[in-house]
């Protein structure tokens, strides 16, 4: 297996957990064995990711201000990702409100089937509609009152608390930019080192990933709802999957255009944080993967992905903004809506805005829809139409918000002369050059 790339690995993995998962589902004990002794394995792999997810982002980002040097240089670098990463939002919402309103996914969907989803997923919708409730209620400037934590040991004992780490590590980088160099140099070698001591430890899990893999993939299967559900739910799912396609057209258009990097070598380079991606359908989880093979595959400086990843993992979530959009106007169609263009000009600013605010794990996007729906005025009983398929498309919309990481990171890193050739460190490189 070491002699294939790290793709194909994972790749193998994934097929030979689908192919496990429905060998074993013919069993009467396949699904629980599958439940209770391969499952937990997918489990580890993944928690082991977001072990290291906060340190991560706490040595990078501090390694990555501090060698700015120049608090000017912050905010050009900063001025200019937060405003390619809401430009590339917008694109996605709109792309998805223009797939939805031709292919009318909504148009295929009976009574009979209606009623029957929001029978069986009328509990985990009053679930999410609460917790959305408990974030409109909160006052407009709620979301810049948590961003400042009160306990940085307490922010980052969470990896909920992402942008309150963000937030402590860029504050104690422009500290170390603004103390005399002298007093600087002990600290900022110390995170130089700890930063290492993280990227190996990345590599070292990434061993384990088409392992990981194979058990997330075959838990997914055996607790898929039923074939019926998923016929009916065909189309709306072939309108996420067409825009995601769509979007990732865009990224790849945006890194051949601006930094001159082929289609092809930008898949390579991505391809296993993308699977990644797709296996765990969490963007934080993906993130110290994301970070490696941007910094070594696709030769984007590690000042910029230091500081260009975490906050893209936290804000930029393109596939989900997508998603929203495509699933607010299928509900809307699904209850016999007709949604007006000022309800769906609303859309696009609301998605942008709860992309910004979604967390980078499974799921939380869902939370979100309910806000954009609500704004709308769509019901949000709608959401039980769409619980059968979220799991999958969960998957493939995580897979375009890495890409997009990836890509306005390229884009950001080509605009400062931040992009070089590849550099790839291999897992084993200590051990080789101790060798020889």
């Amino acid at each position: 297996m070491r002699k294939l790339e790290l793709h194909w690995q994972i790749l193998i993995g994934m097929l030979a957990g689908v192919l496990f998962a429905l060998a074993m589902v013919q069993l009467d004990w396949g699904p629980k064995f599958i439940s209770d002794w391969i499952k937990p394995f997918g489990n580890i792999f993944i928690n082991s990711l977001k072990l290291i997810a906060v340190p991560l982002i706490l040595g990078s980002l501090i390694k990555g201000v501090s060698d700015l040097k120049d608090i000017s240089k912050l905010s050009q670098m900063g001025g200019r990702t937060i405003g390619i990463y809401i430009a590339t939002t917008v694109i996605a919402v709109t792309i998805g409100l223009g797939v939805v309103n031709i292919v009318k996914p909504g148009a295929s969907i009976t009574e009979a089937t209606r009623t029957e989803l929001v029978e069986n997923y009328k509990g985990d919708a009053d679930a999410i509609k609460n917790k959305a409730d408990k974030q409109q209620e909160a006052g407009p400037l709620q979301a810049l009152e948590d961003l400042v934590p009160s306990n940085i040991f307490a922010a980052a004992s969470d990896n909920g608390n992402m942008l309150q780490v963000i937030f402590f590590a860029i504050f104690f980088g422009i500290g170390l930019i603004l103390i005399p160099e002298e007093q600087a140099s002990p600290v900022k070698k110390f995170f130089d080192g700890f930063n290492e001591v993280i990227l190996k430890l990345i590599d070292l899990i990434m061993l384990a990933a088409p392992y990981g893999v194979f058990a997330l993939l075959a838990a997914l299967i055996v607790e898929s709802p039923s074939l019926d559900l998923f016929k009916a739910l065909a189309w709306y799912a072939f309108c996420v999957v067409l825009g995601l396609s769509l979007m990732l057209c865009v990224y790849l258009l945006m890194v051949w255009v601006f930094t001159k990097t082929s289609p092809s070598a930008f898949m390579k380079g991505m391809s296993p944080a993308q699977l990644l991606a797709f296996s765990t359908s969490s963007s934080a989880a993906t993130l110290p993967v994301t970070m490696e093979r941007v910094e070594e595959h696709l030769g984007v400086d590690e000042e910029v992905t230091s500081f260009v990843l975490p906050i893209g993992a936290t804000i930029n979530m393109d596939g989900t903004s997508l998603y929203q959009a495509i699933a607010a106007v299928f509900i809307a169609q699904a209850f016999g809506m007709d949604l007006s263009l000022s309800a769906q000009l609303g859309i696009i600013v609301t998605a942008t805005l709860a992309s910004i605010g979604s967390a980078a794990v499974p799921g939380a996007g869902m939370v979100m829809l309910v806000i954009v729906l609500a704004q709308a005025g769509i019901p949000e009983a709608g959401l039980a139409l769409i619980f059968a398929v979220d799991r999958p498309l969960d998957m493939c919309r995580t897979v375009i918000n890495v890409s997009g990481d990836a890509t306005v990171s390229m884009v950001v890193a080509k605009s400062l002369g931040k992009l070089h050739d590849p550099k790839v460190k291999n897992w084993d490189d200590n051990y080789k050059h101790k060798e020889n």
